[in-house]
C-alpha cells in the first residue's frame, strides 16, 4: 500500500472505530433500536469502503507485480488467494 493510501485507510479505520464506540454508547443508553440499526448500517458501509480500497491496492501492487514478473506460479498464487477470499465471504 502506498503511503497516501495507507494514511487514508488508517484515517477511515479510526473514524469507524469512533462509530463503533458510538453504537456501543447508544446501546448502553437504550437508544431506539432503529437509530442503532442505522448506525450499524453506516459502520458496515464504511468497512466495505475500506475493504474496496485494500482490494484495489492489492490489485494495483501485488497482483500487477505478479503479472509483470511473468512468473506463472506467482500469478496463480495471487489469483488463488483472491478466489479463496471471495469464496469465504459467500459462506
Amino acid at each position: 500500500m502506498s503511503h497516501c493510501d495507507k494514511s487514508s485507510t488508517i484515517k477511515r479505520l479510526n473514524r469507524i472505530e469512533g462509530q463503533v464506540r458510538g453504537v456501543a454508547r447508544m446501546i448502553e443508553e437504550d437508544r431506539y433500536c432503529m437509530d442503532v440499526l442505522h448506525q450499524i448500517q453506516a459502520v458496515k458501509a464504511a468497512i466495505s469502503k475500506v475493504e474496496d480500497a485494500v482490494l484495489s491496492s492489492h490489485a494495483a501492487s501485488c497482483v500487477e507485480e505478479a503479472i509483470a514478473s511473468g512468473d506463472a506460479a506467482d500469478q496463480r498464487e495471487k489469483f488463488s488467494e483472491l478466489v479463496e477470499l471471495f469464496s469465504k465471504t459467500k459462506r
